[in-house]
């Protein structure tokens, strides 16, 4: 066998190593997706595979609607419509924050856009706020202006995924009433 350079059998043998690891790599990392043959459901046979991707925490992130068609997961909040005469918004007239709207909703982005019309009667001032599992969200705002806030959620979210987090609305008022009603809310991306 003829003598091959120095430089030729240490590239080889680079390549193979880097091989060796690529194979290693492939064969041992957890699948990033999971698609099922079709099954029988009852009597309706479902035809169409079951898309779903996982986190790297095997938090299931994504998945379709085989039934029906359409999104599975996440399944997203849609806001109700609300009044728009201010008299009808949770309102207060107590001189110190207190609480006058309340949600529950699922953690499944790790950050949060809040969207508040905030107002007072005649001759009354007031501020508003929002609180994310009793911690303060945004800031502190003048009743008559929009509360429009995007940031992270307070606490881990590796933790948190899945969880239900409180959002509380609270408002304090001098001299009348402050009303306020959230009109837009969502989760979004970092």
């Amino acid at each position: 066998m003829p003598q091959l350079p120095e430089d030729i059998i240490d590239r080889l043998n680079q390549m193979e190593r880097r091989l060796k690891a690529l194979s290693t790599a492939v064969n041992t990392r957890p699948a990033v997706s999971e698609i099922r043959p079709p099954t029988q459901t009852g009597s309706v046979t479902i035809t169409r595979p079951l898309f779903r991707i996982f986190d790297g925490y095997d938090h299931e992130i994504f998945a379709d609607d085989i039934m029906t068609g359409g999104l599975a997961r996440p399944w997203l909040h849609l806001m109700p419509p609300v009044p728009v005469d201010m008299t009808k918004w949770p309102s207060t007239t107590s001189a110190t924050f207190t609480t006058i709207a309340r949600s529950f909703n699922p953690v499944w982005q790790p950050k949060l856009r809040l969207s508040v019309n905030t107002g007072a009667s005649s001759g009354a001032t007031g501020q508003v706020r929002v609180m994310v599992d009793d911690v303060q969200f945004g800031p502190t705002v003048t009743a008559g202006s929009t509360y429009d806030h995007v940031n992270l959620l307070p606490g881990d979210m590796k933790t948190k995924f899945g969880t239900t987090m409180k959002i509380e609305i609270q408002a304090m008022a001098t001299g009348g009433t402050v009303y306020a009603q959230p009109v837009l809310i969502y989760g979004t991306q970092t």
